[in-house]
């Protein structure tokens, strides 16, 4: 049980406050840059954070996670591009504020709401991640098994686009999970006689390729964007307008929390709820989509609160919900840290600082935020080859400080292309990442299952948990499936009726 003086202890007695500053200075620059979303961010600084004591590195991680989220919304309202996924919902009326000449209204909104969903979605982090914890304890290697099943499954059938695809991308993740040591024999397996590869492929070398360099690599061919304005300065939202926006924040807050515990979910998809609900629930929906200062507080709200609220299912199941959880799932695992009731027990000075470090980023945000806006705009106005440059030594060198090998410079550069190919055609990142983050205990778990039970298949089938998920991810599978289906034929009976119309029209 954390005590008022361990919290003092953690403030004083560690580098915990400049850390915070720190992660959250970063997330703001870089969620500000357009296309470097929270999880690029976040796998950029991962390889720095190899040789930090463990509870300084989540927090760190989870900092820049909070100040991502933040900084996304700058170029959303100056220059009508997102700068993360989740703000895209806030270019629709913080744009149309810009326009209007209260582009630093609608900074200070976007700031203050953000402050304001962050504190709920810690509220929430503390208070449900430690009782959901001890859930796990009655979980048997089956049981393990059906959830890691059940996290690939639903994250390949939601991540939008083609199933198959979906499941094919966790798949090579899988594949890349095995490469390496056998974790029951201890054999070496798919190492090809290369030494570098008898740990297997490190998952933060999979994010670093997957998400930063395949961006670099895809940003290398677009045109340049339109220059932010230099002059912009945030203008906070006195009291009388946060009165006005409570209503707005609330539902915010709400659909954050639940996009958050949902797998899957995310800040992209609470964003965009809750501008629709925020429109349904306004006193003056008829200003949506011209300048409304509930549609930048909504949204806003909302995936701040997805940025704590995420990290309930990591933290309590070890399930990331989401990219920039996946990249703090690959955190812990560096760092010898498995998510569960464990984690609270022989790690809490990791759960600690994790909580302080994000109240203390939270709080720190608003002048933290005021005082980079010129540095943020300053940074997005360099050319994009500079940005570019800065980006990739980055990469490099982040790289070459885990090992000091520059076989892991190789193995990030391959996977960079492939994912470039990936994206190029359809494929979905994230559960191939799930596929190697989660891959060992997908396989120790099986593993195990068969030696406890003699090799009996129907072990996975006598324990009740393990059902319960299998047949969860089967439904998710079937669900997705079914939907994909139906919008396939809906598409193509749309065709045909069009390509009919034309025909009578030509006829005529």
């Amino acid at each position: 049980m954390t005590t008022f003086w361990d919290i003092v202890h953690l403030l004083t007695g560690t580098p915990l406050i400049p850390v915070a500053i720190m992660g959250l200075t970063w997330g703001i620059l870089g969620g500000a840059l357009p296309g470097i979303s929270a999880s690029i961010t976040m796998a950029l600084v991962l390889p720095f954070t190899y040789t930090m004591d463990p509870a300084m590195a989540i927090a760190l991680l989870a900092c820049v996670y909070i100040g991502a989220e933040y900084g996304g919304s700058i170029p959303a309202i100056l220059i009508r591009t997102p700068g993360t996924n989740s703000s895209a919902a806030t270019v629709i009326d913080g744009y149309e504020l810009n326009r209007q000449g209260r582009a630093g209204e609608a900074l200070g909104i976007s700031l203050m709401s953000g402050v304001v969903g962050s504190l709920f979605g810690l509220a929430m982090l503390v208070l449900l991640t430690e009782p959901l914890s001890w859930l796990a304890l009655a979980f048997t290697p089956p049981s393990y098994f059906g959830l890691g099943i059940l996290g690939l499954s639903v994250i390949a059938s939601m991540t939008g686009g083609s199933l198959v695809k979906g499941l094919a991308a966790a798949v090579i993740g899988l594949m890349i999970a095995t490469v390496g040591t056998d974790p029951i024999s201890g054999v070496t397996r798919f190492t090809f006689d290369v030494p570098d590869l008898l740990n297997g492929v490190e998952p933060v070398l999979v994010m670093v390729g997957l998400f930063a360099l395949t961006e670099l690599m895809s940003q290398s061919g677009s045109v340049s964007l339109t220059q932010l304005k230099e002059s912009v300065r945030i203008r906070l939202p006195g009291l009388a307008m946060m009165n006005r926006l409570k209503r707005s924040q609330i539902i915010g807050c709400i659909l954050g929390l639940f996009e958050g515990l949902t797998p899957g979910g995310g800040g992209s998809i609470a964003a965009f709820m809750s501008y629709n609900e925020a429109r349904r629930w306004s006193k003056t929906p008829e200003k949506f989509g011209k300048g409304s200062e509930e549609g930048v507080a909504a949204p806003e709200a909302a995936n701040n609160t997805v940025a704590s609220t995420a990290l309930i299912p990591l933290l309590s199941f070890g399930i990331p919900s989401s990219n920039s959880t996946a990249v703090l799932l690959g955190g812990l695992l560096m760092h010898g840290l498995l998510p569960g009731p464990r984690l609270f027990e022989q790690n809490p000075q990791v759960i600690d600082s994790l909580y302080v470090g994000s109240f203390v980023a939270i709080i720190a945000q608003i002048g933290v935020g005021m005082l980079l806006l010129p540095a943020a705009v300053w940074l997005v106005n360099r050319p994009r080859p500079y940005r570019a440059g800065f980006i990739f030594a980055l990469i490099l060198s982040g790289i070459y400080t885990l090992n000091t090998s520059t076989f892991d410079l190789g193995i990030a550069l391959a996977l960079g292309v492939v994912g470039y190919l990936m994206r190029r055609t359809g494929f979905p990142f994230l559960p191939m990442i799930l596929g190697v983050v989660l891959g060992h205990m997908v396989e120790s778990s099986y593993r195990r299952s068969l030696v406890l039970s003699g090799g009996d298949m129907m072990v996975f089938l006598q324990d009740p948990i393990c059902v319960g998920l299998l047949l969860a991810a089967t439904g998710f599978v079937v669900f997705s499936l079914t939907r994909e289906l139906r919008d396939g034929r809906r598409a193509r009976a749309e065709q045909a009726r069009n390509h009919k119309t034309h025909g009578q029209e030509a006829h005529g």
